[in-house]
């Protein structure tokens, strides 16, 4: 493969498509926000409508404070007295673990606030906090630094353990991780949710350098120890249980609370907080709570951490690197679809990877190759068109020394004719006679105009009869019928173009009296097998035909003169047009001729001046 660009633009373009790619990459590797989060939910979404809503496991149910809930108690928020209740019934089914998803900050009244703080003593259960995170004091680990914020009064947050719920969306507003670590005043501390699913699970979570372990079960995190949510569904994906069920004792609703992790929050309409999700516009903030405890219980969270970003980064290099490539060496066409495909085939990779959990992103391989390549693309245009320019150039400079036709197939094949091949052709000499003593009466400069004259009515003449001038040679030329390629109509155009030739140089020579002294033109025209080759040194050819053919043909012209003809054509080449265009050749004169240097004799036809033109008149 070559390239048209010098190498030095290749290099600088590589280097500045790769220091692009390598930016972009950083900054996903070290999680830095930037405007491809916005195009990457998109495209996240759209693998999610893909991969379609999937089972949550069975250990996760939310008990809904729904509307029912609220109009049966008449008021809300429900009287603490109401949710110590709740949460005694909810004990009684066998629950395991209890995760209450309501800020418990203001004392209503003593005897059910003391109701409700003996309700939560001897039970796990893990009361939700919220704070505000101070984004100019967040470590470099990621952790969030909270501010003050709400937590739970006292008496509660003595009776269970506290966790922080808050969560990160997008810019769309939409979910996408719930940190499992918050740093606070008093050291690093558990969130809502793992706290949640370590009392129901039994055992406290270990931290790893890269994640959490249950037992033996590690789970790798996002930077900073940040769950990727993956939903389930829209709303009501999670089992959902109506307070007010429990409430009226319904057997069917405690029996689903059995050996679960329960998760109590507000689903009431107008009441509490509500996110979108890839599944649905409006979902409570309780189930976003529960997905995430869902997803740490059965491990089927999104794997997003450093050995996913980093090969997000290898990526966008890789795919930068072999699409610039690619429209280096490639025409452009097949470099533009190479890399459209390339493209297609990583998000088709990651959506079968998606399905198996992990979250790669579709968003910086676009991002840190689109530009690059779509810039060189745009500098091989340019290129390529100075160089069609260029090469457009050549071609007609090279037509002004060779016939346009062996111009134009040299420059398409340039090893045309490396090799010499052997073919039939016609072969046709023209020759002015007189030429010297007018050369001397003109000079050099006149002399030059007429022969450019002359040699202009000869080009002029070949090219409408499908020949091809293969030498000028002073005051003659030596034209070729069937080259490059042999023909089927080869001879007929040889013999056509003899008399008109010998008319249209005629016509020319008594256009002017100066020119009128110069004589007459003979032609001489002969078929036959002839050495099509280059000739010359390696650095300096031409085009030329060899062989017994050519010298008959140039030989004829002797013959025209010693005979008194204008026109001499072998009877081969008479009897190879008769039968290439049905012609009915009228010969003046066929004689058995020698020729010069050459031991056979030659059957010919001759025409003297005023025999040519009836002739051309049975041509039209």
């Amino acid at each position: 493969m070559t390239t048209r660009l010098p190498g030095w633009v290749v290099v600088l373009a590589l280097f500045c498509g790769l220091a692009w790619a390598g930016f972009l990459a950083r900054g996903h590797i070290t999680g830095a926000a930037s405007v491809l989060d916005r195009f990457e939910t998109v495209l996240l979404d759209l693998r999610i409508a893909v991969t379609g809503e999937r089972s949550p496991p069975a250990d996760v149910v939310i008990v809904a404070i729904d509307d029912p809930t609220v109009a049966e108690a008449g008021t809300y928020p429900l009287p603490r007295d109401r949710l110590a209740t709740l949460m005694a019934i909810i004990r009684d089914s066998g629950a395991k673990a209890l995760a209450i998803d309501i800020l418990l900050t203001g004392a209503s009244s003593p005897e059910g606030d003391t109701r409700l703080a003996e309700a939560l003593n001897g039970f796990p259960t893990v009361l939700v906090a919220a704070g505000q995170v101070r984004e100019a004091a967040s470590p470099a680990s990621g952790v969030p630094a909270m501010a003050s914020g709400l937590s739970p009064l006292p008496v509660f947050a003595d009776a269970s353990d506290i966790g922080l719920a808050n969560i990160v969306t997008d810019a769309g507003g939409t979910p996408r991780h719930i940190p499992l670590l918050f740093l606070t005043e008093n050291g690093l501390q558990p969130s809502f949710g793992l706290r949640s699913v370590g009392h129901y699970l039994g055992q406290a979570p270990g931290i790893t350098g890269s994640g959490v372990r249950f037992g033996d079960r590690a789970q790798s995190l996002d930077l900073g120890w940040h769950l990727a949510l993956n939903y389930y569904g829209p709303g009501g994906a999670i089992p959902t249980i109506s307070a007010k069920a429990l409430f009226d004792g319904t057997q069917q609703a405690m029996a689903r609370l059995k050996d679960r992790l329960v998760v109590l929050g507000v689903t009431a309409t107008a009441v509490g907080d509500r996110f979108s999700s890839p599944f649905d516009p409006i979902m409570p903030g309780v189930e976003i709570q529960a997905t995430g405890m869902a997803n740490l219980i059965d491990g089927s969270h999104l794997t997003r951490d450093a050995t996913t970003r980093w090969a997000d980064g290898a990526a966008a290099m890789g795919i930068t690197l072999v699409g610039m490539i690619a429209v280096v060496f490639l025409p452009l066409a097949p470099a533009s679809v190479f890399y459209l495909v390339l493209l297609v085939g990583w998000l088709g990779g990651l959506t079968v990877l998606f399905i198996q959990g992990y979250w790669l992103s579709g968003a910086l391989p676009f991002a840190a190759s689109l530009p690059p390549v779509v810039g060189l693309i745009i500098v091989r245009q340019v290129a390529d068109r100075y160089h069609a320019r260029r090469h457009f150039r050549a071609q007609q400079a090279l037509s002004r020394f060779q016939s346009p036709v062996l111009a134009d197939r040299i420059a398409q094949d340039p090893s045309f004719l490396l090799e010499p091949r052997e073919q039939t052709i016609a072969v046709l000499f023209v020759d002015l006679s007189g030429y010297t003593g007018l050369s001397e009466e003109l000079g050099a400069a006149k002399t030059r105009d007429f022969l450019k004259e002359f040699h202009t009515v000869v080009v002029d003449v070949a090219n409408a009869n499908g020949g091809v001038v293969l030498d000028f040679m002073g005051d003659g030329a030596m034209l070729g019928f069937g080259i490059p390629d042999s023909g089927k109509s080869d001879a007929v155009n040889a013999f056509r173009c003899a008399f008109l030739l010998e008319n249209a140089v005629t016509d020319w020579l008594r256009a002017g009296d100066t020119r009128s002294e110069s004589g007459t033109v003979r032609v001489g025209a002969h078929v036959g097998r002839v050495i099509l080759s280059r000739l010359g040194h390696e650095n300096q050819q031409q085009i030329t035909t060899t062989g017994d053919s050519v010298n008959v043909a140039s030989r004829l012209l002797e013959v025209g003169k010693a005979k008194g003809a204008t026109v001499v054509l072998s009877v081969d080449l008479i009897r190879a047009a008769e039968t290439e265009g049905h012609l009915d050749a009228t010969v003046p004169q066929i004689k058995t001729v020698a020729i010069r240097g050459r031991q056979k004799e030659l059957e010919v036809g001759l025409w003297k001046a005023e025999e040519t033109a009836p002739a051309v008149k049975s041509l039209e």
